[in-house]
C-alpha cells in the first residue's frame, strides 16, 4: 500500500462508473477510506459496496461538507473527477456553455473553496482534477468541453504554484481517449481522434499514482501528449494547420 494514502479520507466524484470508479477502487486497495459519490444513486452505493466505502449521491458541488462528516470530520485527498463532454460549437446554446462551465470547473473552484481552509491549517492536503488532453489542446466539435476543461487545467495550475509551499499538492490528470460511456458519447469526432488509443480507466488510475509517487503535478496517462503539448507552445500556427486539418477530416465523415 502507498504511504502517501494509507488511511487517508478521500473523495471521488463521478465515482459510479468509468474513470472515477476507477480512482475509488485504487484508493480503497491503496488503503484509503472512500466516499464515493455520483449523480446515480445506484450507481455510487453498487461502487461503494464494492470497495468498503460510503456512496453519497449528488451534485459534485455540493457533497464537501457531508463527505467530511462521513469520513470522521477530515478530507485528506479530494478527486475532483465529475465532468460534462459538452460537445457543439459557439452556437451550442447558453445552457450548455453554463452546464459545462459550472461542473468542469465551478465545482472544483466550490469544492477548493470548502477545503483549503482546514488545509492550511494544517498543512497538507490533496486535490486531483481529472482535466483530459483537451485542457491541454483541444478537442474537435467539442468547443464548451475544450474551452472548460483549459479553465479546470488553469485552476488546478493556479492551487499548485498558490499553495505548494504550504503542503497542499495537487494533480492534473490529462488523458486522451479513455474507454467510458464519455467516450462512447463523442460520436464520430471521437471515433476518429480518441478511439485509436484509448485506454481503459484502470490505466489512468496507475497513471495517477505513479505521479504520487513521484510527486508530479501533470499526470499524463498518454505520454505522448507532452510532445503534442511541446509541439502546440513551440509552433502554434503549425499545430492549429494540423488540428484543421483533422477539423477537416471529420467534417468529411459527417
Amino acid at each position: 500500500m502507498m504511504e502517501a494514502v494509507q488511511g487517508a479520507g478521500a473523495v471521488v466524484t463521478g465515482a459510479g462508473g468509468g474513470i472515477g470508479a476507477a480512482l475509488a477502487r485504487r484508493f480503497a486497495a491503496e488503503g484509503a477510506r472512500v466516499v464515493v459519490n455520483d449523480l446515480d444513486p445506484g450507481k455510487a452505493k453498487s461502487v461503494a459496496e464494492e470497495i468498503g466505502g460510503v456512496a453519497l449521491a449528488g451534485d459534485a458541488s455540493a457533497i464537501v461538507t457531508e463527505a467530511r462528516e462521513a469520513l470522521g470530520g477530515t478530507v485528506d485527498v479530494y478527486c475532483a473527477n465529475a465532468g460534462l463532454g459538452s460537445s457543439g460549437s459557439e452556437a451550442a446554446g447558453e445552457k450548455v456553455w453554463a452546464q459545462a462551465w459550472d461542473v468542469n470547473v465551478m465545482a472544483h473552484v466550490r469544492a477548493a473553496e470548502t477545503l483549503l481552509p482546514a488545509w492550511l491549517e494544517r498543512g497538507s492536503g490533496r486535490f486531483v482534477s481529472t482535466v483530459s488532453a483537451a485542457g491541454l489542446l483541444t478537442m474537435i466539435g467539442a468547443a464548451p468541453y475544450s474551452v472548460t476543461k483549459h479553465g479546470a487545467y488553469a485552476f488546478a495550475e493556479w492551487l499548485s504554484l498558490t499553495y505548494r509551499h504550504r503542503g497542499i499538492k495537487v494533480h492534473a490528470i490529462c488523458p486522451q481517449g479513455v474507454r467510458t460511456d464519455m467516450l462512447t458519447a463523442t460520436g464520430s469526432a471521437g471515433d476518429l481522434v480518441l478511439r485509436p488509443t484509448a485506454i481503459e480507466p484502470e490505466a489512468v488510475a496507475d497513471a495517477l499514482f505513479e505521479g504520487i509517487a513521484q510527486d508530479r503535478f501533470l499526470i499524463l496517462p498518454h505520454p505522448e501528449v507532452a510532445g503534442y503539448y511541446q509541439a502546440r507552445a513551440t509552433d502554434p500556427d503549425r499545430w492549429l494547420t494540423h488540428m484543421n486539418h483533422i477539423q477537416q477530416k471529420w467534417e468529411e465523415t459527417r
